[in-house]
């Protein structure tokens, strides 16, 4: 059991955010969860936190978190590979491509990308090549 309830990302633009969300988290096994219009984007896997994306309730627009991002696990290196193409054709830009990263771990296997608002992301495999 995760001791996580949540996250929540900002955005500024929620049909461009459901498409690349229903891309990038849908490989990765997440279902977005059936809810009302004016409710936020809601993603959810296996019991885990639910990903929440939507406009700032303040009315502001929504900004980055600077040194902050989320890392979802990879069943597989080519899932991590997957993850970084759907991003960059759904609109995202790459913060370092799919590869390994020996000073993080020995398996330790990752691709960073930023979604359209600027959100950093990660996918990360931690299985043997």
């Amino acid at each position: 059991m995760t001791t996580i309830s949540h996250l929540t990302l900002g955005t500024n633009d929620v049909p461009r955010a459901a498409r690349f969300y229903d891309a990038v988290l849908g490989l990765l096994g997440f279902t977005r969860l059936d809810k009302p219009a004016d409710f936020p984007l809601a993603y959810a896997k296996d019991g885990g936190p639910t990903i929440f994306v939507y406009l700032p309730l303040d009315e502001n627009p929504a900004t980055v978190g600077n040194g902050s991002h989320i890392a979802f696990i990879a069943d597989s290196r080519e899932i991590v590979h997957q993850f970084h193409d759907t991003a960059l054709a759904q609109g995202g830009s790459c913060e370092g491509p799919p590869g390994p990263r020996p000073h993080y771990g020995e398996n330790y296997y990752a691709a960073y990308v930023r979604d359209p608002d600027g959100n950093k992301l990660q996918a990360v495999c931690y299985a043997e090549g």
